[in-house]
């Protein structure tokens, strides 16, 4: 996808994000709107030479020669659903459900929901079982990557400093590690942009993302990734909570907030009216 394309499918994955979690009564539409450009960059966006960010078939989740993504940040896991439904993993009808007893698609990520790799409950472990996964993978030889999306408020669990260590002991170059700095946890605003400097102290390779929001900014640092040896990634997006739904950007309050039906009246047009001309861009 070009750069419009994914800006009209990000639009697209707002909106299925937002009715998900509208309908379920529950979630985090703050923190879950900061990280969409990332994750949609890593399923639907190309490098150089028309290459996928990352490699995967939603008719064979889980097949060899699949790259591997771990949404260490939990709650924003309906982002990724909507995504996987958008895709044909299971069916969108799923996202109705979203949350509710018995439901397939969990308000947290689970193993059983085909295309999800690990189950995440507790911050701050995704790094961890990336970790686990990328010294697999270096030890079979084998040539896949492990993503891991994390949230900047999960950095101050010392979990997280030891999977990165042990990260930069073996120097798993096939690990990247996506930071979504939205500057805001669990509704108060929090500071860690001195952290940026711990993963370089760590030996990691860190990538400065000035805009998490801009498709090409974000691609760009995928395709440098792609070129450090001996050395994991970490590629910091600073972002915006809550972004793309106007009243409610860089608001702590929406953090881990839901949207009343008259906030959903007014941001669903909204929403819809961007996607609709992005598709005529491109039509």
């Amino acid at each position: 996808m070009g750069l419009k394309e994914l800006e009209q499918k990000a639009a697209q994955i707002r909106l299925g994000t937002l009715e998900a979690l509208h309908r379920s009564g529950q979630g985090y539409v703050g923190s879950c709107m900061s990280v969409v450009e990332v994750l949609v960059s890593l399923y639907y966006g190309r490098l150089f030479g028309n290459k996928s960010v990352m490699r995967y078939d939603p008719k064979m989740p889980g097949a060899k020669d699949q790259d591997y993504l771990i949404l260490s940040k939990g709650h924003a896991v309906p982002v990724q659903y909507a995504i996987l439904a958008d895709l044909g993993f299971f069916d969108k009808s799923e996202l109705d459900f979203l949350g509710k007893p018995g439901a397939m698609l969990k308000s947290r990520p689970s193993s059983k929901v085909p295309g999800i790799t690990a189950s995440m409950l507790s911050y701050g472990h995704g790094l961890s079982v990336a970790l686990g996964l990328a010294l697999a993978l270096k030890m079979d030889r084998k040539m896949q990557k492990v993503f891991a999306v994390l949230g900047d408020g999960e950095l101050v669990s010392g979990q997280v400093w030891e999977a990165a260590m042990m990260a930069s002991k073996y120097r798993l170059n096939n690990l990247v590690a996506f930071v979504d700095n939205n500057k805001v946890q669990s509704g108060h605003s929090l500071t860690v942009d001195n952290l940026q400097s711990k993963f370089d102290s760590f030996g990691w390779q860190v990538i400065q993302v000035t805009d998490g929001h801009d498709f090409d900014q974000i691609l760009n640092a995928v395709q440098k990734a792609n070129t450090v040896t001996r050395k994991p990634v970490c590629i910091w997006c600073h972002t915006i909570v809550g972004k793309g739904v106007e009243f409610a950007e860089r608001k702590p309050s929406y953090q881990s907030a839901t949207l009343s039906d008259n906030e959903m009246s007014a941001i669903i047009p909204k929403l819809k009216e961007i996607y609709e001309q992005y598709a005529a861009k491109i039509g």
